[in-house]
C-alpha cells in the first residue's frame, strides 16, 4: 500500500518476516469451503514461525455450490467465477458529452439528464467529474458503472501520487484505466469516459537550465541571445507530454486521443456544431459559447439528452467550473439570434428593392 511505502514499512524486518515466502515452506496450507448457511466459528490453525498467520481460510460458498476440492478445477477459474444474470428489462443509454482542446486549454461539457429508457430518471445529474486539480472526466453509459470506475480511478491516481511524489500524467491515467477495463470486455459493463486535462512537464526547470548552459557557450552577443531564446522556446513548447489532452477510454479497453471527442446518443449533432466552429485560436469566451451551443443543438434533437449544461475549463492552473446553465436560456438566445437575422434580411431587401 501507499502508506507502507511512505512510512518505509517495507524496509523493516517485520515486513520481510511477514511477506517472506520461505516462512510457508513445509506447511500444508489449504482452503476449506464451509456450508452456505454455516460459515463456521472454528479457530483456524496457525504457525508459530509466521507470526500466527492463519494457514486455513474459511471461504463462504455460493448457493448450491459443491465443496472445494484441490484435485478438481478451481471454482474461481475465469470460466466459472461469474454467473450471467438476465436483466428484467433492456438498458437504454442516452447522453451528450464533449471535450475539445484549443489554444486556451480544454473545454469539457455535458448535459444533465439521466434517462432510463423513455423515462427521465433525473434532470440534474453530474456527468463531468473532477478527478484531481488538472483532470476532469465526462461519463456516458451506465450510471452505476461510470460512478464506480470514476471512484476507482480517483483512488488509483491518489495512491500513485502518494507512492511516487508526483501526479500521474493524463496519458498514463488513460492507459491505466484502459488496462483496468479490458478484462470486462464482452460483459454488461458499459463505461465510456473522456479524460480532459492539462499535463505539466515533469522536471520543467530543464528548459531554464538548458537556456543558462547555452548562454555560457554562445557568449553575450545580442544575436546569440535571440537565437538562444528561439531554440529554448521551440524545445520547451514542442514537448508532446505537456499541454492540453483529450483522451477517450471505453469499457472494452479502447483508448483514443484527439483534439475533439464527443460521446453519447447526441454526439452526431454535437459534432456537426463543433466541426463547423472549432478553431485552435478560439478565445475563452468563443470556446465556451461553442461548447454550450453544441450541447444545446444535441439536446434539441436527442430525446435522451437535455435539461441543463455543465461546463469545465481546464488550463495549466487547474480546472474551473462555470455555473450550471438551463438550456432553455440558450434556446431563448437562439430565438433572438434568428429574429435579428430575419430583421437584417428584411432591411437589406427593402434597401435593394426598387422604388
Amino acid at each position: 500500500m501507499a502508506l507502507e511505502d511512505i512510512c518505509s514499512f517495507n524496509d523493516t524486518p517485520v515486513y520481510h518476516k511477514w511477506s517472506s515466502a520461505s516462512a510457508f515452506e513445509g506447511t500444508a496450507s489449504s482452503f476449506h469451503m464451509t456450508d452456505y448457511y454455516s460459515i463456521g466459528s472454528r479457530r483456524p490453525k496457525t504457525c508459530e514461525t509466521t507470526c500466527d498467520v492463519p494457514l486455513h481460510f474459511f471461504i463462504p460458498a455460493l448457493p448450491n455450490s459443491a465443496p472445494f476440492d484441490r484435485r478438481h478445477s478451481s471454482p474461481f477459474s475465469p470460466a466459472d467465477h461469474s454467473v450471467t444474470v438476465h436483466r428484467p428489462f433492456p438498458l437504454s443509454h442516452g447522453t451528450t458529452t464533449l471535450g475539445f482542446a484549443f489554444q486556451g486549454g480544454v473545454i469539457a461539457a455535458a448535459d444533465t439528464r439521466a434517462s432510463a429508457g423513455g423515462l427521465v430518471a433525473c434532470p440534474a445529474v453530474h456527468k463531468v467529474t473532477p478527478i484531481h486539480s488538472h483532470l476532469v472526466v465526462t461519463s456516458s453509459g451506465s450510471g452505476a458503472d461510470c460512478m464506480l470506475w470514476e471512484r476507482i480511478l480517483t483512488r488509483e491516481i491518489r495512491l500513485y501520487q502518494l507512492r511516487h511524489r508526483q501526479r500521474l500524467s493524463i496519458r498514463g491515467t488513460a492507459k491505466l484505466l484502459s488496462f483496468m477495463l479490458h478484462p470486462f470486455k464482452g460483459t454488461d459493463v458499459c463505461v465510456a469516459l473522456t479524460l480532459c486535462g492539462w499535463d505539466k512537464e515533469v522536471g520543467g526547470t530543464g528548459c531554464a537550465k538548458r537556456s543558462q548552459d547555452s548562454s555560457s557557450l554562445t557568449g553575450n552577443s545580442s544575436s546569440a541571445a535571440v537565437s538562444r531564446q528561439d531554440v529554448t522556446a521551440a524545445v520547451c513548447s514542442a514537448s508532446p507530454n505537456s499541454g492540453p489532452k483529450v483522451i477517450y477510454v471505453c469499457s472494452d479497453g479502447a483508448r483514443l486521443q484527439g483534439d475533439i471527442i464527443s460521446v453519447g446518443s447526441g454526439s452526431p449533432y454535437a459534432y456537426g456544431v463543433l466541426d463547423r466552429g472549432l478553431r485552435w485560436n478560439l478565445s475563452k469566451e468563443e470556446a465556451i459559447s461553442l461548447a454550450r451551443e453544441a450541447v444545446f443543438r444535441a439536446t434539441h434533437r436527442d430525446a435522451y439528452s437535455g435539461n441543463s449544461v455543465d461546463l469545465f475549463h481546464i488550463t495549466a492552473q487547474g480546472w474551473k467550473q462555470r455555473q450550471r446553465e438551463d438550456l432553455k436560456e440558450e434556446y431563448y438566445r437562439d430565438m433572438e439570434r434568428k429574429a435579428k437575422i430575419v430583421e437584417e434580411r428584411k432591411r437589406v431587401t427593402e434597401v435593394k428593392a426598387p422604388k
